[in-house]
């Protein structure tokens, strides 16, 4: 009996599960540097807005 097949398939998940992985990993490393360059602008704008009024 052959588990050629089997460790194949096994083979196969194990890679594209390494290769979600890292994909999720960078794609949420992008957001939060997202969030934080829109936070940045915002508290930049609020800043130049409160020196303005006063």
């Amino acid at each position: 009996m052959s588990y050629l097949n089997y460790l194949i398939a096994a083979y196969a998940v194990f890679v594209i599960v390494l290769a979600w992985d890292f994909v999720a990993t960078q794609l949420q490393i992008r957001r939060q540097l997202r969030n934080a360059r829109l936070r940045a602008v915002r508290e930049a704008a609020r800043s130049a807005n409160n020196e303005l009024t006063r």
